[in-house]
């Protein structure tokens, strides 16, 4: 998992979590992708200029991820130069016949534009390392602009997931916007800034943060029953209906949508029960996946929580990296008795007393295991799909309270960030966030496994129940 860094330059070998997703991203687990819809022609020479300016504040986004596979195990090291004056990163434009050729005008149900774009950076990996010499160092940030139909642009970022976490890719754009039209307007004391506070030293892995107290570290015999516990429980696990277990899988999105009256009760309800959304959104989730099945079907949750704050030393939202870790949960659905509520405080309270028991650092190492065993023999999962829950959500919503007056300077008129999932994963990742009001979750699954419909109608029944259950608090 660790290595010698063989460059003369500031890096490190990645952590474990940060190895986890290393192992994940050939198979198509771990692409983070951010895409911007604008309604004015970005200028690649702005965007390169503003995310050299990112790179050099925060030196992770400027490293390369090295592989090696001369060690007795294969192992992973970001690798960042110290003595780098010009960054690396180039972007890719792509005009509106290049485009054409990543779009397909028929889906049933209809695509955008925009989102086929941002399925095609999912599914688009520079980090197959199978593929690679045995060091070869690849950049862990690109970036694309493509012209589309009705004279709108798309912006992309695709970034490695041990780079990039949910917080990051938050903290991210609203550090890359400003930047943007810092530089059509010639802030030279902007930059000026950003070079006093630069820094060619990347921050240390999660692992490596940990408090001691929290007990990361658990004997041999404690971690193997957790192991057969966690191993036992995932054979009872219920899946969504698998649609095609033998195609070639793809990452694809659909989305949660709710105005802003819709989002506000189902919010009031969230504090009336005093639960967070992830709790709404786990319990509208289960009872969609439920159905009108009878009692006693087991299903697998997993929440992601930002750690940095409890770690040692804090780390802010300014620290860009990996620093989530994830706690597994099962759920008996009893029958449609339950109400969105009542599953709701079920969920929340199991997933608050996990995180109380710190279950998300002393499990940390269990559940990368897991994944890793998981990724070497599919067969230990039904159907040989790889799924590791029916559903994964963060903890915490992303509210955005972005400048309008800056979004439209630049002409911003649509945005989403996700990860891919067709490797090992969850049947469907959220990536929710409060905007303007209005709730927007990004849903990830796994295709052909699930079929674009199959998701759309479930994603359809969740919006159903958290509707009616928001209309408790009109």
């Amino acid at each position: 998992m660790s290595c010698n860094v063989e460059d003369a330059g500031m890096g490190r070998a990645v952590g474990g979590s940060e190895y986890t997703w290393c192992r994940a991203v050939p198979g198509g687990t771990g692409i983070a992708v951010l895409a911007f819809l604008l309604s004015k022609p970005p200028l690649p020479s702005s965007l390169e200029t503003a995310l050299h300016k990112l790179q050099n504040t925060h030196p992770i986004l400027s490293s390369t991820l090295h592989f090696n596979s001369n060690s007795k195990a294969s192992s992973f090291s970001f690798l960042s130069s110290s003595d780098r004056t010009i960054p690396f990163l180039k972007v890719q434009s792509f005009d509106l016949s290049a485009t054409s050729t990543h779009l397909l005008p028929h889906h049933d149900p209809p695509v955008s534009p925009f989102q086929q774009i941002l399925e095609h950076q999912l599914n688009h990996s520079s980090w197959n390392h199978h593929h690679h010499s045995e060091h070869t160092n690849v950049p862990v940030l690109f970036a694309s602009i493509y012209a589309l139909p009705d004279k709108t642009w798309a912006v992309l970022l695709r970034l490695h997931v041990a780079a990039c976490d949910r917080t990051t890719a938050a903290s991210l754009l609203r550090e890359l916007l400003p930047l943007t039209i810092e530089d059509k307007e010639g802030g030279g004391e902007g930059r000026k800034k950003k070079k006093e506070t630069s820094s060619s030293k990347i921050s240390l892995a999660m692992e490596d943060l940990v408090p001691s107290e929290k007990g990361i570290k658990k004997g041999v015999w404690a971690r193997a029953m957790d192991m057969i516990a966690y191993s036992l429980n995932s054979f009872r696990l219920t899946n969504l209906n698998f649609e095609d277990t033998k195609g070639r899988r793809c990452s694809q999105v659909v989305r949660l949508q709710l105005n802003r009256t819709e989002a506000d009760r189902v919010l009031a309800g969230c504090r009336k029960k005093g639960i967070k959304l992830c709790g709404a959104l786990t319990a509208a989730g289960l009872m969609a996946a439920h159905g009108s099945k009878k009692g006693g079907k087991k299903y697998g949750v997993v929440t992601l929580v930002d750690c940095r704050s409890t770690l040692h030393p804090p780390l802010s939202p300014h620290n860009f990296g990996f620093y989530h870790a994830a706690i597994l949960n099962t759920h008996v659905m009893k029958g449609e008795e339950e109400s969105l509520w009542d599953v709701a405080e079920r969920a929340y309270e199991a997933f608050s007393n996990s995180k109380k028991s710190n279950k998300h650092f002393s499990d940390m190492a269990d559940i990368n295991l897991l994944m890793r065993s998981a990724m070497d023999n599919p067969g230990l999962t039904s159907s040989s799909s790889l799924r590791s829950s029916i559903i994964s959500l963060f903890e915490d919503t992303v509210v955005d309270d972005g400048d309008c007056e800056m979004q439209r300077e630049v002409g911003l008129e649509d945005f989403m960030g996700c990860a891919s999932v067709h490797g090992v994963g969850p049947s469907i990742a959220m990536f929710d966030t409060i905007r303007n009001g209005c709730l927007d979750c990004v849903c990830v699954y796994p295709s052909p496994l699930h079929s674009r419909q199959q998701m759309q109608q479930f994603v359809s029944t969740m919006k159903g129940i958290l509707v009616r259950g928001g209309q408790l608090y009109a």
